[in-house]
């Protein structure tokens, strides 16, 4: 059966802190699946599309923990390896009354960072609409750099839509190695989902107008342009404007782009007017900060269409 979209990277099991507070001081946790691929992956899902996610796990407790959650939600985890290699990434989040959410990293020689373009089933990933990769996967290790560059030329020989985020890290990547590393990938893209900061990084450009003009007149088909509690920019050849950002209230900042990715390829898929996709990545994007976890707080199709339409979900 054909997948609408078929993500491909590495996620991580999160540990969310029970309280607002620095961790040395916390005690209990809970705990969720987090990262840029099945986080776009289990939105979709949520919203009725066909998903697939790729990746290699830890063969270990979290690694079960990890596939049986996201296939949970919907989404086809059958190409996803367990592995010897490298255990499953592990990160912690930490919470403040007066600044954003951190983030703490536990990932380095882990089970995905070994994915190469043997990791790939070449067969399974030919049957798609669409191909989502963030840069974080190029940039976890030389193997998955040199797999992304394969999966991206696999596309478009198989005339696949590559959907590609930056999502620059810094924590993880240096601005020099992510402009010589995704700065490429970000030129090949059909659909271009970045922020104003990675068009900073990765182009030298700050005005949205032009991010989304540039990577227009090198082929790209759509582009969005996060740009935070601003809202976004989004551009096709035939138009493009400023979206604002749906009014909700911050419950965890982390987890709006990947979200905003889903609602934007949603409408993309259901061949809306860039204005609509823009509308809905931005609706999706607020309700992924309206919980803790990045997709906790995301709706079904009916749910998402009731709120978009302004209409109340009847509850009986």
């Amino acid at each position: 059966m054909g997948k609408d979209v078929i993500t491909i990277g590495e996620s991580l099991v999160a540990f969310i802190p029970n309280s607002n507070t620095k961790l040395r001081y916390v005690n209990q946790f809970g705990k969720v699946v987090v990262g840029a691929e099945s986080n776009v992956a289990v939105a979709l899902a949520k919203l009725g599309y066909k998903s697939g996610w790729i990746s290699k796990v830890g063969n270990d407790e979290f690694g079960q923990y990890m596939i049986r959650e996201v296939r949970a939600e919907g989404v086809d985890t059958s190409a996803v390896v367990v592995s010897d290699e490298g255990p499953t990434a592990i990160m912690f989040k930490q919470f403040s009354n007066s600044i954003d959410t951190s983030v703490f990293y536990y990932r380095k020689q882990s089970a995905a960072s070994f994915m190469d373009i043997n990791s790939i089933d070449w067969e399974y990933l030919k049957d798609t609409k669409v191909i989502h990769i963030s840069g974080i996967t190029s940039i976890i290790s030389k193997s998955c750099q040199e797999m992304v560059e394969q999966v991206f030329a696999f596309a478009k020989k198989e005339n696949i839509l590559i959907s590609f985020d930056p999502n620059i890290r810094l924590k993880l990547v240096s601005r020099e190695d992510a402009k010589r590393i995704l700065g490429p990938l970000l030129l090949q893209a059909d659909i271009a989902l970045l922020g104003e900061d990675e068009g900073r990084i990765l182009l030298g450009i700050d005005d949205p107008v032009e991010i989304a003009n540039t990577l227009l007149s090198r082929g790209c088909k759509a582009v969005g342009v996060k740009r935070g509690s601003d809202g976004a920019y989004v551009a096709n050849a035939d138009e493009g404007m400023f979206v604002p950002p749906y009014p909700i209230k911050v419950v965890d900042t982390i987890g709006a782009g990947d979200a905003f990715n889903a609602g934007f390829l949603a409408g993309l898929l259901e061949k809306h007017p860039i204005k609509t996709c823009g509308e809905m990545g931005s609706l999706l994007g607020a309700l992924a900060v309206s919980s803790h976890g990045d997709v906790e707080g995301l709706p079904d199709g009916k749910t998402f269409q009731q709120i978009i339409n302004h209409k109340e979900e009847i509850h009986r």
